[in-house]
C-alpha cells in the first residue's frame, strides 16, 4: 500500500476532523478512536518530528488549513450559526448527564410535568404500564410505521443536523438511563430482561418521518452521516437488523470516519459469507480496510490476507495501539498465546492506564497460569480505574486462577452492573458458575452471552456443556453444532459433537463428527513446530473411533482405527507418505479416508488456521492436546524414535492383541502383551494374555 505526502496529509485531515465532530456530538468512543489513530499516523516528511531540536519561533510556518472542520453546506453552516449559543447550553448539560434538559434545549416537550400535588378524585386513573410480549415479540419496542401503511411527516422544527443529533442522542441516552434504574440486579429473581427504553417509539417514528421528508426534497446527498447512524441504532434496538443494516452502509458512506458506525454494522456480521455479501457496498477507502481486520478478528479468521492487510495498516499507523490489539487478538485465536502476551505487554508498556481489551489480556495469562503477571496487572488496572468493566474482569480472572470462585463471580457481575452488555464477563461468569457446579445459573449466563453476541462460540459450547451434565443431549447436540459452525477447525467442537452423538445411539454420525475433529487436530499439529514434517493425530479421537466401530461390529475398520492410536506413540504417519514400510494396508485405507475426509472440510470456507481461542476449566478434564504426542528425542539420539505410551495406547495395544489372538496371529499378540508388560499398563492383562498364547503354542506343538 502505497501512500504519498499528499495522502496522509489528507488522511490526517480526516481523522482530525472525525475526532472534532464527534466531540462535538459527545460519541466520545469514536472521538478518542480517532485521535488515538491521528496519533500513531506516520510522520509527514516536511514536519519537525524532533522534540528536542529547536523551533523557531521569529518565523513559524503555518500549518495547512483543514478543509474538513467548516461545514461545506451553506444552508447548515446558517443554521448552526444561529444555533451557536443554544448549542453551548445543550453540550453543557449533556457533559453533565442532564440528557432531559439537553434535549429540551431544542426540542422542548409536549406534555407538561407531572405535578406534584396529589391527584383529584375527578382525575383520569393513570394508565397501566404496558406488558412487554412473550416471546420474539418483545424484542421489538415499537412498530415502524410503514407497517400501518403510511410515513410520518416530519415532527422536528428546523434545525441544523448537527443540534437535532445531539437532542435525539440526549433523548436516547435518557431512556436508556430509565432503562437501567428500572432493571433488576444481575441474574436476580427479576431480571428477566424486560426493561426497555421507552423513548425508542418516538425516536423511531420521528427519524423515518425526517429522513423520508429529506427525500421528498430530493437532499440525500446532503446528509451528513450522524442522523442516519442514530437511526440504524434505534432500529437494532428493535431488532431490524436489515434495515438498520442498509443505514449504517448509507452511514458510513457519508460520514466514514465515524468508527462507532463501523462497530455496529460489525456487531450484524454473523459470518464471512456476510462480511463477503456486504463487501462490494463498502466505501473504497481505508476504513473498510480497518474494519475488514476488525471483523475478521472478530470472526476468528486468521488468513494470511488478514495479517498481510494489518501489516499494510501498521506501516501507516505505527504506532497504533488498535492495530496492535487486533494483532495480538489474532495470534490470541490461533492459540498462539506467546505472541499475543508479547504485543500486550509492549502494548501496557507504552499505554500502562489503557484498559481496552485488557479482558482478553487477562484471558491469556489465565490461560498460560500466568498469575504473577496476572496479578501485576490487575493492579494496575486497580489503580487506573477500579470501576471499568474490563478491570472487573481482570480482578475476576486473577480470582478464578485462585480458585476463589465467589470472589470471581463477584466481580464478574460488578463488571455486568456497569455494562449489560459486556460479553467477556457474561461468559466467565458461566464458566464460574460451571465449577460452582450451579449448572442453571450457568446455563442463563451463557443465553444472556448469546443475545449480546451470537458470535461468542464459547457460550455457545458452554451452553452445550451444561446440557449434557443435565443429561439433556438433545439440547446438549444444538448448542455443541452451533459453536462448531463458528469454529468449525476446533476439534474440541467436533469432539463434543460425536460424544454427543453417540449417548443418542446414533454411531454412524458420531464417527463422522469425530473425523472432522481429527482433520482439524491434523492441522494443529502441522502447525505446531514441535510435530515436525509427520501428521500427528490425537489418540483418544482416534480411540473412540474404533470402540465405535466396535460397537457397530465392524472389526475390521475398528483394528485400522487402533492401529492408527497405535502409531501416535512414534509421531504418526510422515505427511503425505502412507505407504512408508513396516504400514499395513488398513493403515493405509484409513489415512486415505482421512485425507479424503481432510478434502471434504477444506471446502468449507474457513480457514485451516481457527484454533481454540482458550480453554477454561470445565467439567471434565480437557483431553490432551495432540501436540503432546509424537514428540522427537533430543539431538543426542538423533535418528531415533522415542515412544511414549499413555493410557489410550495401552488400552489400544492391549484391543490389538486381543483381537491377534482372536485371529490366530499368536507371533502378533506376544509381542504386543510383552510390550505392554514394559510400558508398566495393562499389566494384568497382558501376563494373562501371554499365558494364553503359551497355551496354545503348547496345543499346536
Amino acid at each position: 500500500m502505497d501512500f504519498t505526502e499528499d495522502d496522509l496529509q489528507e488522511l490526517k485531515h480526516r481523522l482530525e476532523d472525525a475526532a472534532i465532530k464527534c466531540s462535538e456530538r459527545c460519541l466520545y468512543q469514536s472521538s478518542k478512536w480517532a485521535a488515538e489513530m491521528l496519533d500513531s499516523l506516520l510522520p509527514i516528511n516536511h514536519e519537525d518530528t524532533d522534540p528536542e531540536s529547536p523551533m523557531e519561533i521569529t518565523d513559524p510556518t503555518p500549518p495547512p488549513i483543514n478543509p474538513y472542520l467548516r461545514t461545506q453546506d451553506p444552508t447548515e453552516a446558517a443554521l448552526e450559526a444561529q444555533e451557536a449559543h443554544k448549542y453551548l447550553l445543550a453540550k453543557s448539560y449533556f457533559d453533565t448527564r442532564e440528557y432531559d434538559r439537553c434535549a429540551a434545549v431544542f426540542l422542548p416537550p409536549a406534555t407538561p410535568p407531572v405535578p406534584l400535588s396529589v391527584a383529584s378524585p375527578n382525575s383520569k386513573p393513570k394508565q397501566p404500564r404496558s406488558t412487554p410480549l412473550k416471546g420474539k415479540e418483545k424484542a421489538s419496542p415499537f412498530q415502524s410505521s410503514k407497517n400501518h401503511g403510511h410515513a410520518p411527516g416530519n415532527p422536528y422544527p428546523k434545525l441544523s443536523q448537527k443540534s437535532l443529533f445531539l437532542a435525539l442522542y440526549a433523548k436516547y441516552l435518557a431512556g436508556e438511563k430509565r432503562k437501567d434504574e428500572e432493571t433488576e440486579m444481575v441474574l436476580g429473581p427479576a431480571d428477566g430482561g424486560m426493561a426497555v427504553n421507552r423513548e425508542l417509539p418516538d425516536l423511531a417514528r420521528g427519524l423515518e418521518g425526517w429522513l423520508a421528508d429529506r427525500s421528498t426534497k430530493g437532499e440525500d446527498d446532503r446528509g451528513q452521516g450522524w442522523l442516519e447512524y442514530l437511526y440504524a441504532v434505534v432500529l437494532l434496538k428493535g431488532r431490524n437488523e436489515e434495515l438498520a443494516k442498509t443505514w449504517l452502509i448509507r452511514s458510513v458512506h457519508q460520514n466514514p470516519f465515524h468508527w462507532g458506525a463501523w462497530q455496529e454494522l460489525n456487531d450484524l456480521l454473523g459470518s464471512i459469507e456476510d462480511l463477503k455479501q456486504i463487501k462490494d457496498l463498502l466505501p473504497e477507502n481505508i476504513m473498510t480496510l480497518i474494519f475488514y481486520v476488525y471483523c475478521s478478528q472478530e470472526l476468528y479468521q486468521a488468513t494470511s490476507d488478514t495479517y498481510s492487510t494489518l501489516g499494510d495498516l501498521q506501516a501507516i499507523f505505527p504506532n497504533s495501539a488498535f492495530l496492535q490489539t487486533q494483532h495480538a487478538l489474532l495470534f490470541y485465536h490461533n492459540k498462539d498465546f506467546e505472541r499475543a502476551s508479547k504485543i500486550f505487554n509492549e502494548i501496557l508498556a507504552t499505554s500502562p492506564h489503557r484498559l481496552d481489551s485488557l479482558d482478553h489480556y487477562s484471558n491469556i495469562l489465565y490461560v498460560m497460569n500466568e498469575r504473577p503477571r496476572l496479578a501485576f496487572v490487575a493492579q494496575i488496572a486497580t489503580a487506573t480505574d477500579k470501576f471499568r468493566p474490563e478491570t472487573c474482569c481482570v480482578v475476576g480472572n486473577y480470582y478464578s486462577l485462585k480458585s476463589e470462585h465467589e470472589k470471581a463471580v463477584m466481580y464478574f457481575r460488578r463488571a455486568l452492573t456497569l455494562d449489560r452488555n459486556f460479553l467477556s464477563a457474561w461468559t466467565l461468569m458461566g464458566h464460574e458458575y460451571i465449577e460452582m457446579k450451579n449448572t442453571h445459573t450457568a446455563i442463563e449466563s451463557y443465553r444472556r452471552a448469546v443475545d449480546v453476541n451470537r458470535k461468542d462460540y464459547r457460550a455457545w459450547y458452554g451452553l452445550g456443556q451444561a446440557y449434557e451434565v443435565l443429561d439433556m443431549s438433545f439440547y446438549a447436540l444444538f448448542y455443541y453444532q452451533r459453536a462448531a459452525a463458528l469454529r468449525p477447525y476446533d476439534p474440541k467442537m467436533w469432539q463434543a459433537v460425536g460424544s454427543c452423538y453417540a449417548k443418542m445411539g446414533r454411531v454412524e454420525q458420531s464417527i463422522q463428527a469425530l473425523k472432522r475433529a481429527l482433520v482439524a487436530g491434523s492441522y494443529y499439529a502441522d502447525d505446531n513446530p514441535g510435530a515436525g514434517a509427520r501428521k500427528v493425530l490425537d489418540p483418544e479421537t482416534l480411540h473412540q473411533i474404533a470402540t465405535l466401530y466396535e460397537r457397530l461390529d465392524d472389526e475390521d475398520e475398528a483394528a485400522a482405527y487402533m492401529e492408527l492410536t497405535l502409531q501416535q506413540e512414534s509421531g504418526g504417519a510422515p505427511v503425505g507418505d502412507d505407504d512408508q514400510s513396516g504400514e499395513d494396508d488398513e493403515y493405509s485405507s484409513v489415512s486415505e479416508h482421512i485425507a479424503h475426509s481432510d478434502g471434504e472440510a477444506d471446502e468449507s470456507g474457513d480457514d485451516d488456521g481457527e484454533r481454540h481461542a482458550r480453554s477454561r476449566r470445565h467439567h471434565r478434564k480437557p483431553r490432551a492436546s495432540t501436540s503432546s504426542f509424537g514428540m522427537q528425542h533430543d539431538d543426542s539420539t538423533a535418528g531415533e524414535t522415542w515412544h511414549h505410551p499413555t493410557p489410550t495406547t495401552s488400552k489400544a495395544r492391549l484391543w490389538l492383541a486381543q483381537h491377534a489372538l482372536r485371529n490366530g496371529d499368536l507371533d502378533r499378540a506376544d509381542q504386543l502383551a510383552s510390550e505392554l508388560c514394559q510400558d508398566g499398563m495393562e499389566v494384568e492383562e497382558a501376563k494373562a494374555l501371554m499365558r494364553d498364547v503359551r497355551a496354545r503354542r503348547e496345543d499346536v506343538g
